[in-house]
């Protein structure tokens, strides 16, 4: 009995088991039939995609054959009597530019700009110095003016003179009637027609106020302050610690330099200023060594001061075009090579010249020469 019972349940199972297989293999069949369909729907779509990308490529073709074979209407212009027409570009060609512009450039290669539109009237750059004995031109030696006007390129007019300041001297008139100063100051004013440029004559500066064209100067380079410092000028007229000193401006080394740069910018706005600050110094009494130009201080500051001084004065003209070159760091000369690079403690060698004129010729070519 039990054995029957188990041979009925044994085929039950067997039987469900069946269907179980048969059922799966339906869905399957139902599936594959459902997929191969959207296939062939799919391949029908794509068929017809490309039969119709055919046509529209055999259209085109047959369109710009034909176009071949007839005038151009897109480059066809109208003849002028007396002017030779000139031949269109055929349209499967392209134009480039075939210069190529080197990945570097020294200023050895650089050629001289045209800043006047005027044809055939191309110049250099034009560079007028306004200095002391540290610009000076000097008929025996390479001096600054000639390394930077030959690494610039440029027409160089020096008015330089040796001694002096960029301040009006305490026991020096203001009066323009009787100006005496060859300071800065004087120098501006004489260039400006203020005053009468006899007291220039004899100096290089009397030369270049006659033959100077300078609404064509590109730099103005101003270069003063050892002088100033040696000769005890205030270096401002407002005091470190509060104050203002009972002097006139332009008697002090910060109000003459401001003086200066304000009536250049002036009478020529197109020209750009580049300042100077003085350069490091060893201060000697005939043989013996007093100090340098962090140690001295004759009542209105070590040299250093000045030279700062100087900066924040270009800092205040930097939106009109005024450039800093601040000597003092960045020159190259200190104490530790001031017998390579200078003479007696203040002027320089040829060596000092060249190592100074460095960064000022780097200063000059990047402004005039602006990398893309």
């Amino acid at each position: 009995m039990d054995n029957r019972r188990s041979a009925r349940r044994n085929s039950h199972n067997s039987s469900v088991l069946l269907l179980t297989v048969l059922i799966g293999f339906c869905i399957l069949a139902i599936i594959e039939i459902i997929y191969g369909q959207a296939q062939m729907r799919v391949e029908k779509e794509r068929l017809a995609l490309e039969e119709e990308n055919h046509q529209t490529v055999q259209e085109l073709k047959a369109e710009w054959n034909e176009l071949k074979g007839e005038p151009d209407v897109g480059t066809e212009t109208i003849p002028t009597a007396g002017v030779e027409q000139a031949a269109e570009p055929e349209p499967d060609k392209t134009l480039t530019n075939t210069v190529e512009a080197p990945d570097s450039v020294s200023a050895s290669d650089l050629a001289p700009v045209v800043s006047d539109n005027t044809a055939g009237d191309a110049r250099a750059m034009q560079i007028v110095f306004l200095g002391d004995s540290i610009t000076e031109e000097d008929v025996n030696t390479v001096g600054v003016a000639d390394l930077v006007g030959a690494a610039c390129n440029a027409e160089v007019y020096n008015m330089a003179m040796g001694g002096t300041t960029a301040a009006l001297l305490a026991n020096e008139p203001a009066g323009y009637d009787m100006w005496e100063s060859r300071s800065l100051l004087g120098v501006v004013h004489a260039m400006k027609g203020d005053i009468k440029p006899d007291i220039f004559e004899g100096y290089n500066a009397g030369k270049v106020l006659k033959e100077c064209d300078f609404s064509k100067t590109d730099y103005f380079v101003i270069e003063y302050g050892i002088n100033d410092f040696l000769s005890q000028v205030p270096i401002s007229k407002y005091m470190e610690g509060g104050g203002v000193r009972d002097v006139d401006a332009i008697r002090t080394y910060a109000g003459a330099l401001d003086s200066a740069v304000i009536q250049l910018h002036n009478a020529y706005p197109d020209a750009k200023i580049i300042m100077i600050a003085p350069h490091f110094c060893q201060i000697f009494d005939g043989e013996t060594f007093v100090g340098d130009s962090y140690s001295i201080d004759y009542g209105y500051g070590s040299m250093v001061s000045y030279a700062r001084v100087c900066g924040y004065v270009a800092e205040q003209h930097k939106e009109d075009g005024v450039i800093f070159y601040n000597a003092m760091e960045e020159s190259g000369i200190n104490a530790y090579n001031s017998d390579e690079y200078m003479i007696d403690g203040i002027h320089l060698s040829e060596t000092g010249a060249k190592m100074y004129s460095d960064l000022l010729v780097r200063l000059i070519m990047a402004d005039f020469y602006p990398q893309e």
